[in-house]
């Protein structure tokens, strides 16, 4: 069985070309020549002209009107397909090299789109994109090569120390101590590395039933001693709700969002969990009342390797909520946060039933 598949419409499409429009120039262009014609052999015939003559004069004169018609038809092929389609094909050029700078400008000046337009749009659209991800790229190269130079230079530093000898044997326990912290950073900056890699060529997730209120509960408890080392205050209201969906992944977000919430809440602040269900979608909201975000970070707060607030950076490598994000997408859910600077923040996930 052979399936034909139909590109529908674009609906940008606004310009259209009358067919109207083409009958009447060509109608137009075939009785000028006729009539011209007709005059021509007239003349001659009142005249009482050579045939011959009269062949050569009519000749000329439909030559003449065939110059003008292809000159037009030539005019209007150069400004309609060639002269567009040689700047796409100038600026594709350019962007294979590695400028993505290029744009190409509208051809039309009425504002109007037809499949030209929507070709320019669309390439220089393509070219912003492609930028985006090269820039990107080139952010990720950076951030990973900084973050991995960092505890491998502090581990080489210390290991040359304890090489060296002659230090006491506390020193030794405490270069030690700071060689381990270092090589777990690495370990975990590296895990994290790897899963945010899997989970973007990941389009399946492994689906089961569970009890989404009693997952969250037992995320809290793990942290407990964090909350008690600040003197947080933890308040929290889950509603029952059972979901279907890979629980191990979620997992990974609501520790990621307490994690934050408890590093970037002050002492004595407080943290709030709370799980509803409207309309057959669960929402889960987890608010602090820490430093809060400017607008510039509540926009980047999901690009790997971010991180607003610099006092912190020791504690994280900027991964969490780009993991979270990614994981979040995949099983089919939403996530918005909402924060001012100095009023705290509030995560909001919502994930169909």
């Amino acid at each position: 069985m052979k399936i034909q598949y139909k590109e529908p419409r674009d609906k940008r499409v606004n310009a259209k070309h009358s067919f109207g429009k083409e009958y009447l120039v060509t109608l137009g262009t075939v009785l000028l020549c006729c009539s011209g014609a007709v005059l021509i052999n007239d003349a001659y015939m009142a005249e009482q002209a050579n045939p011959w003559s009269m062949v050569l004069g009519i000749s000329s004169y439909l030559a003449m009107i065939c110059f003008i018609v292809s000159g037009v038809i030539r005019w209007i092929k150069y400004t309609a397909y060639t002269k567009p389609m040689g700047k796409i094909g100038h600026a594709a050029r350019k962007v294979a090299v590695g400028d993505f700078t290029v744009r190409i400008a509208s051809e039309r000046k009425d504002g109007k789109k037809d499949e030209m337009e929507l070709l320019i749009d669309d390439f220089n659209k393509m070219v912003e994109e492609l930028a985006t991800i090269e820039t990107l790229k080139g952010d990720f190269i950076s951030n990973i090569s900084h973050e991995i130079k960092t505890p491998l230079s502090v581990i080489q530093s210390y290991a040359t120390v304890l090489h060296n000898g002659n230090i006491s044997e506390e020193r030794r326990q405490e270069y030690l101590e700071t060689i381990l912290e270092s090589t777990r950073k690495l370990s975990a900056l590296i895990t994290n590395i790897l899963r945010l890699n899997k989970l973007e060529n990941q389009e399946i997730i492994h689906g089961e039933t569970y009890s989404l209120d009693e997952q969250l509960r037992c995320c809290i408890l793990a942290l407990e001693e964090k909350f008690e080392e600040k003197s947080i205050e933890f308040d929290a209201n889950l509603e029952e709700v059972v979901i279907t969906t890979d629980e191990s992944l979620l997992e990974i977000v609501w520790n990621n969002l307490l994690t934050n919430a408890i590093k970037f809440t002050e002492l004595g602040g407080s943290v709030m969990a709370e799980l509803k269900v409207e309309n057959g979608i669960a929402i889960v909201s987890i608010s602090d009342s820490g430093c809060g975000m400017d607008e510039e970070t509540i926009r980047r707060i999901f690009d790997r390797f971010y991180q607003g607030d610099t006092s912190h950076s020791r504690e994280g490598y900027g991964l969490g909520l780009a993991l979270v994000k990614r994981i979040i997408a995949l099983v089919d859910g939403n996530i918005t946060v909402k924060s001012k600077l100095g009023n705290g923040t509030i995560f909001m996930v919502t994930i169909k039933l």
